[in-house]
């Protein structure tokens, strides 16, 4: 069988959500099926790490794809192209958007419906894409994949798709995600945060991120308690951050928070080991890989009482409301009043990110590829 994927979110040293969710299945799936070709279709020069085995064939489809007005071209024109010589049993596209025009049974994962939810936090020429075209994404697909039930639920109830269309395939953390001992994370800490215990907040400078309202938490926190606790933010500037950034020269407590940027993957799991919680109050996730990573690291998360992270999550996570600083803050000071509660939490936590993992992952999602090709 010959499986097409959509690869041009694997770039080397800008690998995101995206990005690890193609890298983590099918460095997985081409290795343990090497019967099958696999194409992987790239929109730029790549980097031959993501070539993961022998029976992978890079090609590269230009121009680049990477705004509204090019993602018509690249999806309609360029790639339906390139794929009538490669003659493909399936294609998978891993990000949203479907060929319109191809005749390839195609393989649809859509993560979350964000842009139906917060449009405001959409760019305009995203948005415009977005509200035009999904229905259509959704209705050519001959099968979805999805990475929670409640986005699943969502496109049901905004789209009417058939449930049994949709398959539930969760997200997961990387391995690197561990608890170190202590000598590493008090490393770590005279690295990053002088030697202090901080908050972690890890995802780009973006209003659905919510770093605004986490701001305002970690100042009632540190009016409350005098502790002198660090708020580190790991993650790149992604859009509209340049209010964000104004707003923080003016915090009170702006020698306190720490903006990191992008890391590589291997600091950024050592910097979520060394945590004293992970704080994540996204107003919308379609899973919210950073919840995982942390508990996986042993440790405690407060997070969102919005979309799916109370499923993610479970019992196992404090909750706050995204657009209510005081709820987040009290439970950054409950858990650092309360070490017994947060050593249940820790624990919980670690139990809760077993029921996730990417073999199983990959497992579920070649299931979802055999059905594609066989309806």
């Amino acid at each position: 069988m010959r499986i097409a994927v959509n690869t041009i979110f694997l770039q080397k040293d800008h690998l995101e959500g995206y990005g690890y969710f193609v890298q983590e299945i099918f460095c997985r799936l081409v290795k343990k099926y090497p019967e099958h070709e696999f194409i992987f279709i790239f929109d730029r020069p790549f980097d031959q790490k993501f070539i993961f085995s022998s029976n992978v064939k890079p090609i590269v489809v230009t121009p680049a794809a990477r705004h509204a007005f090019s993602f018509k071209y690249w999806y309609d024109v360029k790639l339906p192209l390139a794929l009538r010589s490669i003659k493909p049993d399936v294609l998978i596209q891993p990000y949203g958007f479907c060929s319109l025009t191809g005749n390839v049974p195609q393989l649809l994962v859509v993560h979350d419906l964000a842009f139906k939810h917060f449009p405001k936090f959409i760019p305009k020429h995203h948005l415009y894409y977005y509200q035009a075209f999904t229905k259509k994404f959704l209705n050519k697909a001959k099968k979805i994949v999805t990475v929670s039930k409640f986005s699943k639920n969502d496109m049901i109830q905004q789209y009417q798709i058939a449930p049994e269309k949709i398959n539930v395939v969760f997200s997961a953390a990387k391995n690197i995600f561990q608890p170190i001992d202590h000598i590493s994370q008090q490393s770590t800490k005279e690295k990053y945060a002088n030697g202090r215990e901080y908050f972690l907040f890890t995802g780009g400078i973006h209003p659905r991120k919510n770093l605004i309202t986490l701001l305002k938490a970690f100042s009632l926190f540190k009016k409350w308690q005098h502790s002198n606790m660090k708020l580190l933010v790991a993650g790149r500037l992604a859009w509209q951050f340049d209010s964000t950034l104004e707003k923080l020269k003016t915090f009170k407590y702006r020698d306190d928070v720490v903006l990191l940027n992008y890391l590589p993957e291997e600091e950024l799991a050592k910097i979520t080991a060394s945590a004293y919680a992970m704080v994540f109050p996204s107003f919308y996730e379609g899973f919210g890989v950073p919840v995982i990573e942390a508990m996986q690291c042993g440790v405690p998360v407060i997070t969102s009482n919005t979309s799916s992270l109370p499923e993610i999550a479970g019992t196992s996570a404090l909750y706050g409301e995204p657009d209510n600083a005081d709820t987040i803050a009290k439970q950054m000071l409950q858990l650092y009043k309360d070490e017994t509660s947060r050593s249940k939490l820790i624990e919980a936590g670690i139990q809760q990110a077993k029921k996730f993992n990417w073999d199983k992952t990959a497992d579920l999602f070649w299931q979802t590829i055999m059905e594609t090709v066989r309806n």
